[in-house]
């Protein structure tokens, strides 16, 4: 069965309207983004086979990057900025980059920063506004966090999008994951029901890299990088006893990616769990059985397991609530596992030492790698020039090695998970040498 790809009406960009202002952008030796390019999202032959046929439209991205005319004269123009959600490295820099993006590209000179997420621009979070100019941006890309507060939760739509029209603002870029761009979609679509002209613009901020139709989102990078150093510890923990055991839980609530791909960057890990593949505890082809079996041969082991991994193995009184965002609050797998496989191998007999790391919090923290800041910089940068061009209700993604403009609908309609059939998959069962019954 092939690829299901959306179709062209999923795929077209919302705009405020035409763009007939001359961009105040200097010439930059490169030529303006050509309306009628497309970036595919095929990227083989066989992909695109099927709508060679007699077909004009391929299903393709519209291309992220500056436009020679805009739809909003800049001099005119307010801006604000959000970021929702967990903190992610690389915010900052994308904070950065909108305002250095605004003043010195475009000539924009009022830029609010609403402080504390959706929460800010709620009348009743009591939170004003900051004004953000290139001074106060200038050295916040070396910083973790986010220098506007961030927050979880629904707030009242009328009432953000009141507040935009108070601070007259033409552009919002926010900053954020999946339900931070469900929220997005509603304020779209408000703004619409009052006919107002205000672009919304995503940039994802989704440290788990679990956005639809995106490769790639910041912040995965660095997490990527300092997860591997965590591996390494828990490695060296592990060869340091008779039966040492690392275990080192990492993000990962439905996508297991942190997980694979560090794991991959570290060839030292023998068990990788991940939520897109169910596995067994108990029985012979149980990870149990498998860890007893590696233990007997060479006597250590190192797991990596992703937080949203295993948890229908977890027996609890129903479901422990959700929280402000609406997710299910996830049973603890790595106290889980670290406690099964003690009274596993206590029962046999076997005399076992574990070591268990959870560096969450740490690497969420932590000021982005030079990989992700890079990376951050062309996103600020191409939010920047969507917004200016009137592009509306999108998130700036990456496709095929290109910077894409992706309809917000399309990218939260579903979840992009490891596909346990794929290459990335298989070659976490090569590395790692774990049974795939498992």
């Amino acid at each position: 069965m092939g690829q299901i790809w959306p179709g062209a009406e999923e795929l077209a960009v919302d705009s405020l309207g035409p763009c007939r202002v001359p961009s105040p952008m200097p010439d930059r030796g490169a030529p303006w983004v050509d309306e009628a390019d497309r970036v595919l999202l095929g990227s083989t032959v066989l992909d695109i086979k099927p709508f060679l046929a007699g077909q004009a439209w391929i299903p393709s991205f519209e291309p992220a990057g500056p436009r020679e005319r805009l739809h909003l004269p800049p001099k005119e123009v307010t801006c604000g900025i959000v970021t929702c959600g967990g903190i992610c490295p690389g915010a900052n820099n994308v904070i950065r980059s909108i305002v250095l993006t605004l003043y010195y590209g475009y000539g924009v000179r009022r830029v609010m920063g609403f402080r504390y997420g959706y929460a800010g621009l709620a009348s009743k979070g009591g939170f004003q506004p900051w004004e953000l100019t290139p001074q106060f941006v200038d050295d916040i890309h070396q910083q973790g966090g986010t220098i506007l507060g961030s927050s979880r939760g629904p707030q009242d739509i009328g009432d953000m999008v009141d507040t935009l029209t108070a601070q007259r603002v033409n552009i919002l870029f926010l900053i954020g994951g999946d339900g931070t761009f469900r929220g997005a979609a509603a304020i779209h679509a408000e703004i619409q029901r009052r006919a107002l002209a205000i672009a919304v613009i995503g940039v994802p901020k989704t440290i788990d890299n679990d956005l639809e139709w995106i490769e790639r989102s910041f912040g995965f990078a660095t997490a990527v990088n300092e997860a591997q150093r965590t591996i390494v510890a828990a490695h060296q923990e592990a060869r340091g006893a008779y039966n040492g055991i690392g275990l080192v839980k990492l993000m990962g609530r439905a996508s297991g990616f942190i997980a694979a791909h560090a794991s991959l960057a570290n060839c030292d890990v023998n068990f990788c769990l991940v939520p897109e593949v169910p596995f067994a505890l108990e029985g012979a082809r149980g990870f149990l059985s498998a860890l007893e079996r590696r233990l007997a041969t060479k006597h250590h082991a190192v797991i990596v397991v992703a937080e949203g991994a295993g948890q229908d193995l977890i027996k609890s009184a129903g479901e422990i609530g959700r929280d402000e965002s609406g997710n299910i609050r996830l049973k603890d797998i790595g106290l889980f596992l670290r406690e099964q496989m003690g009274r596993y191998l206590k029962d046999r007999g076997l005399k076992a030492t574990i070591k268990y790391i959870d560096p969450s919090y740490t690497i969420r923290s932590l000021p982005a790698n030079s990989v992700d800041a890079e990376f951050c910089l062309a996103l600020g940068q191409h939010a920047v020039h969507a917004g200016m061009a009137g592009r509306t209700n999108m998130l700036v993604g990456f496709w095929n090695q290109r910077f894409t403009h992706v309809p917000i609908p399309l990218a939260v309609a579903t979840r992009r998970q490891l596909d346990p059939k794929g290459d990335i998959w298989q070659r976490v069962l090569e590395a790692t040498g774990q049974p795939s019954s498992m």
